[in-house]
């Protein structure tokens, strides 16, 4: 049973499935996903939540934000990160941000204020650690536009700090980096067929966010530039180097960053390469 993000990660969680190898159909309306395999049923439930009922045995493995394993005090086991989200697959940052011009410089002057958050556990263990007493109240959304008029301060997420710039508000600390992962019940972990299941899946998400921004190249080098070509080919390991039937020429194969390769294409050209192709990856699996 995989407990799945329903919200802003729902879209990009299906995606990466498709690109894993897993098929998932839902209707607009339904929690229930349909698998491609028999083996795997779900419920698509609020990210908050599924570490929860993770720890609680209702699902046996279940995708959310580390943040929220944090919040929940979820006891489940951490079976691999998968950094992505709905626009990027960059970390976030829970964060303390009050407004530019606030007299709040440290956590320390947050004594007696008021703090606005969805994360209250969270904010009350960093406030308690620092030795800071303040009003922590639960926040539904929307948290920027409480301060100043509501609260003094506000713990908000964010990936780049762009939303809390446009709203004027500053970062004083960070209380956590956070991403999504893949966890497991405890009492499933230790059943040898599930926990089988669970590994495979792991391995082949890691693999579909490790070829996200990767593509493959194919090439025909002259012999006799062979080693000027592949001084500026990035590799995962080395080059894959055939013979072909002319014996002047060869067979070059490589995995590089997709964003290397605009610059790389002309420079092979220029050393006497050709028939190059670039093609997309699904999976990347070290």
């Amino acid at each position: 049973m995989f407990g799945l993000p329903k919200g802003s990660l729902e879209e990009a969680t299906i995606r990466l499935f498709a690109k894993a190898g897993w098929n998932i159909r839902k209707s607009s309306r339904s929690y229930k996903p349909s698998f491609d395999d028999s083996e795997l049923e779900g419920r698509f439930v609020r990210s908050q939540e599924i570490s929860r009922y993770v720890d609680h045995g209702f699902f046996d493995v279940g995708l959310c934000g580390y943040d929220w394993v944090v919040e929940n005090g979820s006891d489940v086991v951490e079976v691999c990160d998968l950094v992505y989200s709905r626009a990027s697959n960059c970390s976030s940052y829970w964060v303390l941000a009050v407004p530019e011009g606030s007299d709040i410089k440290t956590v320390e002057d947050l004594q007696g204020k008021r703090v606005a958050t969805e994360v209250v556990n969270l904010t009350r263990k960093f406030l308690a650690d620092k030795g800071v007493e303040a009003e922590i109240e639960f926040s539904w959304g929307a948290t920027e536009v409480k301060v100043p008029d509501m609260v003094d301060a506000i713990v908000d997420l964010t990936e780049t700090g762009n939303s809390l710039r446009a709203n004027n508000l500053r970062i004083v600390d960070t209380l956590l980096k956070t991403n999504t992962k893949l966890i497991a019940n405890k009492k499933s972990w230790e059943d040898p067929f599930k926990r089988q299941k669970i590994e495979n899946i792991a391995m082949m998400l890691e693999a579909a966010l490790e070829a996200a921004d990767k593509v493959g190249l194919k090439l025909n080098a002259p012999k006799s530039n062979l080693d000027e070509i592949l001084e500026i080919l990035p590799a995962l390991r080395n080059p894959t180097v055939n013979r072909l039937s002319d014996e002047c020429w060869l067979a070059v194969e490589v995995i590089l960053s997709e964003k290397d390769v605009r610059d790389i294409i002309p420079k092979l050209k220029d050393m006497g390469a050709e028939g190059i192709i670039e093609y997309p990856l699904n999976k990347v699996v070290y």
